[in-house]
């Protein structure tokens, strides 16, 4: 057994745990970092990369079908789903490298590819290595949740680790789940020529605004893609190319392939957290603000904090976790400025409060302004002016922002950075934005909060007139 004293072990080799490692060592520390799985954990081989993979795929084949308004002969696009998976293969095998075992151990960080399991306060047993750390990063993400469904154990089915690998197209995809997975999901195959249903218990983008979510169902529906809402999942049952979902009340949704798209589960499993003092839920590891856990020497980011699951969480909880671990400095998250995006199109985006939220929050000093993108010029130019924008203000600030319509998830990053930075509505309505770009709707929007001040304002109106009076 390799005995092993370092500053600072790290625990998962995904977005998280890899930039905790990289900014540790580079900043000197001495790093270990233990993977038992691939490098890059979830977004690069299951997530992230290869959805958005299979969405750019399934965006060319959509636009060959779709060229009637703008003169051009539609045809029927002929995709390769081998092909496209090949692909999808080929743009994680592309960012590989940034997250590669030989990369790292380039920067300096000590790389061991064991599960790792605490036997101790400061003490994780990996392999045949025991490592004694000053710091301990857990960063071990999160895996497909599967329901405890009857007749699921008999029942072929996908989830995001293994849909990018079907490579002979679905005739038929059933999505167990309407949230952003789910939706992403069954659009790109609805638009790569398969037959889609979604059942979602409950309501479909139900976390969203339901305004926004309602811009992005209709345009889902206007492709094809059959939405069941409101109908729990009772039993499954079929063989591979022949499954069948019972749904309670009655129906039978029959399809060739399955996806469970209904959530994530923290994957916590193993770590012998009892023996390191470590507090935690179902939902993940009891921290606070600082990221820190119940036992002082361990921190946990990214989805094994029991936050927001998102890579540029992830991301940003590395940050906190450096200022403290490696620099010293007291540091800790925030999630008022944390934005989503949902990758459909049109886009789902939203940081901050919505407007659902106005009561709970700012009540009645919460101002709602809006602008539609049918008034933007680019956006008609392109024939995507479906969809608007809200922003939620309180106090002449910006407290929140929802977007559905084409680049919502780059539109909201302005919005993103006027929250975190408390600026003010009227630094959005003073940018000037090229023209014409997209980017016009949020300072028409930041406009539309200033006008019933300008516009509407008998005041102002009569002290206009008396300075026309005397203007030579």
């Amino acid at each position: 057994m390799e005995r092993i004293e370092t500053d600072i072990c790290v625990i998962g080799a995904g977005s998280g745990g890899l930039s905790v490692a990289a900014g540790a060592v580079q900043m000197g520390a001495r790093v270990v970092l233990v993977e038992a799985g691939e490098m890059g954990g979830d977004c690069l081989n299951a997530g992230c990369v290869p959805s958005k993979a299979l969405i750019a795929a399934a965006k060319i084949a959509h636009e060959q079908a779709s060229g009637e308004a703008f003169g051009v002969r539609p045809i029927t696009p002929m995709v390769d789903f081998g092909r496209v998976k090949d692909h999808v293969a080929a743009v994680i095998a592309e960012i590989a490298p940034v997250d590669s075992q030989e990369r790292f151990e380039g920067l300096g960080v000590r790389v061991i590819r064991a599960f790792g399991s605490f036997t101790g306060p400061d003490e994780l047993k990996a392999g045949d290595h025991l490592i004694r750390a000053r710091r301990f990063v857990i960063a071990t993400g999160s895996r497909p949740f599967v329901p405890p469904i009857e007749g699921v154990e008999n029942v072929p089915y996908d989830t995001n680790e293994t849909i990018f690998e079907v490579r002979e197209k679905p005739d038929h995809l059933i999505v167990i789940g309407g949230g952003p997975i789910g939706m992403e999901m069954a659009q790109a195959h609805r638009r790569l020529g398969c037959e889609v249903t979604v059942v979602e218990g409950a309501k479909v983008l139900g976390r969203e605004d339901p305004e926004m979510a309602a811009v992005v169902i209709k345009a889902m529906e206007d492709e094809g893609i059959r939405m069941i809402e409101g109908q729990p999942v009772t039993r499954l049952s079929g063989t591979a190319g022949a499954v069948e979902v019972v749904l309670g009340d009655g129906t039978v949704v029959k399809g060739s392939h399955l996806l469970m798209a209904v959530g994530r589960k923290v994957s916590l499993d193993g770590l012998n957290l009892e023996a390191a003092g470590v507090e935690y839920s179902p939902k993940g590891i009891t921290v606070g603000a600082n990221l820190r856990s119940s036992n002082r020497r361990i921190y946990a980011v990214g989805d094994a904090a029991g936050g927001l699951q998102f890579t540029h969480v992830a991301g940003y909880h590395a940050g906190i976790v450096i200022r403290q671990a490696v620099l010293g400095l007291p540091a800790k998250s925030s999630m008022r400025a944390m934005p989503r995006a949902t990758y459909t199109q049109p886009e789902l985006a939203q940081v901050g409060l919505t407007e659902a939220r106005r009561g709970a929050a700012h009540g009645a000093a919460l101002t709602v302004v809006r602008a539609e993108f049918h008034h933007n010029d680019r956006a008609i130019a392109e024939r995507k002016g479906k969809g608007l924008i809200k922003v939620m203000v309180a106090k002449g600030r910006p407290v929140g922002a929802s977007i559905a319509g084409p680049q919502a998830g780059e539109l909201i990053a302005l919005w993103a950075l006027a929250i975190s930075a408390r600026l003010k509505m009227s630094a959005i309505a003073g940018m000037v934005a090229p023209y014409p770009t997209l980017g016009e709707v949020s300072k028409r929007a930041a406009g539309a909060y200033f006008s019933p001040k300008i516009f509407d304002n008998p005041l102002l109106a009569k002290f206009v007139r008396f300075v026309q009076r005397f203007l030579p």
